[in-house]
């Protein structure tokens, strides 16, 4: 069962300057990558709905005050250093993510920030979303702002992170685990989730 752009705007009220780009692209990922059904749909609607800001922002935003560079990455900032760098996107991105995530060279931190309806990123990730793809998001990370490549990353890390199957389980809460690595924005995520159940049912 496609999604209409009238379910989608249901679900996601602020996309509707972009609903009929993504529409299109939506229902094709999806069926793509086996994510049919009103659970599943449901779940991924909601997820990428709000990792995105309702498909508004498909690149890491990063320009955050001091106090949110700490709560993101206590472990990689002190308050002194975070300080220093507060509404510095590309310094907080090369401090946040470098020397992980495969991301060795200075500036790979702010080139493999995260992009796509699921922020996908590090440098590691990057090259094995852009082989299944086959894109060189190496060379040129920036494909994955265009509306059909983001789609399709977000549910290639779906498929590849299992989470049709905790989708199918009603196991909302380790979805957003296994996308966020905590559980940061659960309330806005369940909202979303269950506005999407009510919409698709």
């Amino acid at each position: 069962m496609p999604i209409t752009s009238q379910q989608l705007l249901q679900i996601l009220p602020n996309a509707s300057q972009v609903a009929g780009v993504f529409v299109p692209v939506l229902n094709a990922t999806m069926n793509r990558y086996q994510i049919v059904g009103q659970k599943r749909i449901a779940a991924f609607i909601a997820q990428v709905g709000h990792e995105s800001g309702q498909l508004t922002r498909l690149v890491e935003n990063l320009n955050y005050s001091a106090e949110a560079v700490r709560k993101n990455w206590s472990s990689r900032f002190t308050m002194e250093l975070a300080s220093a760098v507060a509404r510095k996107p590309e310094q907080i991105a090369n401090i946040a993510y470098g020397n992980r995530m495969g991301n060795t060279d200075p500036g790979d931190g702010w080139k493999y920030r995260g992009r796509g309806l699921i922020q996908i990123t590090g440098k590691n990730n990057y090259q094995l979303c852009g082989e299944a793809l086959g894109l060189d998001l190496l060379a040129q990370p920036e494909l994955l702002v265009k509306p059909q490549n983001a789609c399709m990353a977000a549910a290639w890390f779906w498929a590849t992170n299992g989470l049709n199957t905790l989708a199918d389980a009603g196991k909302f809460d380790a979805i957003t685990q296994r996308i966020n690595g905590g559980q940061n924005g659960a309330a806005d995520r369940q909202a979303l989730y269950a506005r999407a159940l009510k919409v698709l049912a």
